[in-house]
Parts: C-alpha cells; sequence; structure tokens
C-alpha cells in the first residue's frame, strides 16, 4: 500500500502532465464558434475520451511503448508541434467575435459536427491526454515496480485530475461571457501566445533530452 506522501507525489505529477489550466487556451479556441451549450458538451466528450486514452495506456501502454521502441522525447517534439499549429490558428485566426456573429447563422448540424471534431482533437488528444501524460501514466503503474493495488490508486488519482479538469473547462464560457466580445477576443488571442510558448518549451525539452540541443 502506497504512503501519504508517495499519492500526493503522484497526484503532483498527474496535475502537471495533464496540466488542467494549460487546457484553457486549447478548449478557448476549439470552442469559440460554439454555443454555451455545445461548449460544455465539448468539454464533457474530451475529458471521458482523454480518460479512456489514458486508461488504455495504463493497461497497455507498456507493452505497446516497448515494442516500438517509442520514448518520451518523441511523444513531447510531435506534440509539440501539433499544439503549436494549433496555437497559430489561435493567434491569427478570425477571433471569439466574428464566430460569435456567424454563429446565429450557423446551421445546428454544424455545431454538432463540429463539437464532436474538436472534443477529440485537439483537446481530448493532444491537449489533456498529452504525450507526458501517456508516458507518466505507464511510468506510474509500471508492472515490474507496482502492485494492482497501487495501480489502482493512481489511475483513481488520474480519475480526480480529470473531473477538476472538467469543472474548470466548464467555467471558461462564464467568464468568457462576462469579458464580452472584445474581451474573449484578446483572451483567445493571448491564450493562443501562451500556448504556443508551451508548444515550444515542449519541443526543446524533447530535443533536449535526445542531446540535439544542451539543456537550458
Amino acid at each position: 500500500m502506497p504512503n501519504l506522501s508517495t499519492l500526493l507525489s503522484e497526484f503532483i505529477t498527474l496535475w502537471v502532465v495533464i496540466d488542467p489550466i494549460g487546457t484553457l487556451p486549447v478548449f478557448i479556441g476549439a470552442t469559440a464558434s460554439l454555443s454555451p451549450k455545445y461548449a460544455r458538451m465539448v468539454a464533457a466528450r474530451a475529458v471521458l475520451i482523454a480518460f479512456f486514452i489514458l486508461l488504455a495506456f495504463i493497461l497497455l501502454g507498456q507493452i505497446v511503448l516497448d515494442a516500438l521502441g517509442l520514448g518520451l522525447p518523441s511523444f513531447q517534439i510531435a506534440g509539440g508541434l501539433v499544439l503549436f499549429l494549433f496555437a497559430l490558428t489561435m493567434i491569427f485566426g478570425d477571433g471569439k467575435p466574428s464566430h460569435e456573429t456567424a454563429q446565429v447563422e450557423k446551421p445546428l448540424r454544424d455545431q454538432q459536427m463540429q463539437a464532436r471534431r474538436v472534443a477529440v482533437f485537439p483537446l481530448a488528444m493532444p491537449s489533456i491526454a498529452s504525450p507526458g501524460a501517456m508516458l507518466a501514466v505507464v511510468m506510474l503503474t509500471d508492472n515490474d515496480r507496482f502492485s494492482i493495488t497501487h495501480q489502482a490508486m493512481t489511475a483513481s488519482m488520474m480519475t480526480v485530475v480529470l473531473l477538476i479538469t472538467l469543472m474548470i473547462l466548464i467555467a471558461a464560457q462564464p467568464i468568457l461571457r462576462v469579458l464580452k466580445e472584445t474581451g474573449a477576443a484578446i483572451v483567445s488571442r493571448v491564450m493562443g501566445m501562451i500556448l504556443a510558448a508551451v508548444a515550444v518549451d515542449a519541443v526543446l525539452k524533447g530535443f533536449v533530452a535526445i542531446g540535439v540541443i544542451p539543456e537550458f
């Protein structure tokens, strides 16, 4: 049975790699053209999909990654590049105000299709179930080092972090409504810049890990 300090350490690790706060800019950019109802649907669906992805990595990830010979640096670089491309669309895109204006004329079916699409990418992957999160849950549930009980407790902590993520994402829409159109557009672009910086940092750390550049 793991002690309290071990569980706390693992919870902090899961919080950092899942990064509920860091998911906000992705969520804001991905749901800018959706109504509050569909934005909440995206949040719930994305967290649920991320849960099953991470659970799959807990159960099978160690076997698959060992078979493919993949490591964290490869995941970090690939995930960072994908997030950087999405950040560019937030910075240079039309922004939230024009999206909201067009939303009135946007057919209900289009919003449903977009909600299903963005819940998977980029929100569930690679934002919530990030490359780092996938590797972290594999390492924290290593079959050679941890008992079934320990692995179950780690999975429970992962679930708690994901539920907190869901609450944060649902709270984002009311905050944006308070900020009104201009404020929301500014927040979206600032979040895009933050997300771009996070993405570049992930790529650089991947290069450091494989020795391409020195540690900084």
